[in-house]
């Protein structure tokens, strides 16, 4: 391919990160984890209706750190994906379209998600 001295695109020379991309990559994220952590969920119900040894290695596997991981990642997902999906529903409604509304419910949607999962781990492990 020639070489050639055109510009970059202007957008990338003005453009800045942003609440809204932020929330918006988070959702579809959690979406992802959400998908995933069910199929952790499944396997799990699975393994109960297949058989005492079945269950105890499944079970094992999600006691231990890499499953507590993972759980804790599932249960992040559920909350943040839960917060954002009210500021969804406020916004199909025609509320908070606003840029300084938009920003302050996208910080709300993940302070509270982050509250929200450890309340929920304090509770499972005290």
């Amino acid at each position: 391919m020639p070489e050639t001295n055109r510009p970059l695109s202007p957008h990338l020379q003005i453009y800045s990160w942003q609440i809204s991309n932020t929330t918006s990559i988070l959702h579809r994220l959690t979406g992802v984890g959400l998908s995933l952590g069910i199929l952790c969920l499944v396997t799990w119900i699975v393994a109960a209706a297949v058989g005492e040894d079945f269950y105890k290695s499944v079970a094992g596997l999600l006691g231990g750190p890499l499953g507590l991981l993972v759980l804790f990642g599932f249960s992040a997902s559920f909350f943040y994906h839960l917060a954002n999906g009210i500021r969804h529903l406020c916004w199909d409604a025609g509320y908070g379209f606003e840029k300084k509304r938009a920003r302050l419910t996208g910080w709300v949607a993940i302070i509270t998600a982050a509250i929200l999962t450890a309340l929920f781990w304090l509770a499972v492990l005290v």
